[in-house]
């Protein structure tokens, strides 16, 4: 089975969502959802018929704008001229794995039957979806309150055959690719420029990637700082199980779990240890790797509510018959649990920096910058002084973005929560995370040859053979860059 089908009366989880993405499954409607869009369709059209009443987005101007009545024959043409008005980003184009996700989260959202879309306008996203057919969205411009108006006001214009694509990896005319698939342009009706503008989708889809790779990024720090554990001779004992059971976080409790598993049956761990303690880069890895596992947690739990809720606005609840202007675009929740993923990363590749600082320092029997011939060759000197460097920036990007407001919209939107630049600074610091623990990979790798004819575990020591395959032991000093460069190859692709 190669399609997935949205029925929003089923939860879509963080889990499904992976397999979605990873299997690269085409998206449907169940005939449930496609009835519920169409009902509250038909239900609008029939509201604005028999009702003079202003209703905000449907006939009247946006934002402060809202008490200025629009006539009904501009109804269409006021939805249109939101979308191009709307369309002001700037900034590096996001990702194409970014936007993929954004597609599906605004299908997800719509299909629910309370945004008065119409059933053509939710099939065509799902054309571009399973086509690949790739809107051009810009990093800046949203404040993450009114929705992500200006990233989905981009991601949006190429259903009105305005804007860009990118397709088969390359940047065209939406109204080109339109042709050539024979797409054909949506004619917004009332309310349907709103319903496509207001929604979380940005911060959401940023936010669904970003806790994916962070689950890869929090199971890989264990296994090399283990690794690294080794290559240094540091003890065992600070991850005795009835340690933890006293103090019992449970992503405390699965780290140590996890290093324990990774080192049994070390040779390097029988030996006789002459140092009574470690440093704390090493003796609390479960308490600082745990911590960031219990973030992720939370932060997930978070994400994954969001995925499945309605976020645009006004909202169409015809059984109540009523129309509703509320907020639940503002992005506030997912500011705040972006702002914490980014610190916990942060500290991944801050304690990781820490441990690689060890083992070139030249001590319990490994020669300084772990290079056979220290002082004719620096070995790995200056790979430490690049993980202290990214380390550095992504501490400073750890500012919380979800702490600032700036008031817009002469005041009718006087408390934003900027989670959409809390969701692209965590989308920089991991990537830092990713370099720092490949940095701290390549050393742990050289110590371990050093050590030898000492072997570590089982587990380690297959993990070790599998990177040896992609990156060699440096004997004499040769480019870092592109052993660097490998490693990271290698963590991305483990």
């Amino acid at each position: 089975m190669n399609t997935y089908q949205i029925n929003t009366q089923n939860k879509l989880t963080l889990t499904e969502l992976k397999n979605i993405i990873e299997n690269d499954l085409k998206l449907e409607l169940s005939v449930e959802t496609e009835k519920a869009i169409v009902d509250c369709r038909n239900f609008l059209d029939e509201k604005i018929k028999r009702s003079k009443s202003p209703v905000y987005g449907i006939n009247t101007g946006f934002g402060s704008l809202c008490n200025v009545v629009v006539p009904d024959n501009d109804l269409e043409k006021l939805q249109e001229n939101l979308v191009k008005s709307h369309a002001c980003g700037f900034g590096n184009q996001v990702p194409n794995d970014i936007v993929k996700l954004m597609l599906l989260l605004k299908i997800q959202s719509l299909s629910y039957g309370k945004s008065g879309v119409q059933l053509i306008t939710v099939k065509t996203l799902i054309q571009f979806y399973n086509l690949k057919i790739y809107p051009v969205v810009y990093e800046q411009g949203s404040l993450g309150a009114s929705g992500d108006l200006a990233p989905l006001a981009h991601l949006c214009l190429p259903l009105l055959g305005l804007g860009q694509v990118n397709y088969n990896g390359k940047n065209y005319s939406s109204a080109e690719i339109l042709t050539q698939q024979n797409i054909n342009a949506i004619k917004l009706k009332s309310k349907e420029g709103l319903a496509l503008l207001n929604g979380t989708q940005f911060m959401s889809a940023y936010g669904c990637y970003l806790v994916l790779k962070s689950q890869h990024i929090n199971e890989l720090a264990d296994k090399i700082a283990a690794m690294s554990l080794d290559a240094f001779d540091g003890r065992i004992d600070p991850f005795k199980e009835h340690l933890h059971t006293i103090r019992p976080h449970a992503g405390q409790l699965i780290t140590s779990k996890n290093i324990r598993n990774y080192l049994a049956g070390s040779e390097i761990q029988q030996q006789d240890k002459k140092h009574v303690q470690d440093p704390y880069s090493f003796r609390c890895i479960p308490q600082v790797h745990g911590a960031s596992k219990d973030t992720l947690n939370y932060v997930s739990s978070v994400i994954e509510t969001e995925i499945n809720s309605v976020t645009d606005n006004p909202t169409v609840f015809a059984e109540h018959d009523e129309i509703i202007s509320g907020g639940n675009f503002h992005g506030q929740p997912l500011a705040l649990v972006l702002d914490f993923l980014c610190i916990s990363l942060s500290e991944l590749a801050s304690i990781s920096e820490r441990r690689t600082y060890l083992l070139i320092s030249g001590q319990r029997g490994l020669p300084a910058f772990l290079t056979p011939q220290p002082g004719l060759n620096s070995g790995f000197m200056i790979p430490q002084y690049t993980a202290a460097s990214i380390v550095s920036q992504s501490k400073q990007l750890c500012t919380p973005a979800s702490a600032d407001s700036i008031v817009s919209s002469n005041g009718q939107e006087d408390h934003v929560s900027m989670g959409a630049n809390a969701a692209t600074k965590c989308y920089t610091v991991l990537n830092n995370t990713e370099k720092v623990l490949a940095i701290e990979l390549l050393n742990a790798a050289q110590a371990l040859d050093l050590k030898r004819p000492l072997k570590s575990s089982n587990v380690i020591e297959t993990f070790f053979n599998d990177f040896r395959k992609k990156v060699n032991f440096m004997q004499h000093d040769e480019l870092v860059h592109d052993l660097m460069k490998a490693s990271l190859n290698f963590i991305n692709k483990a």
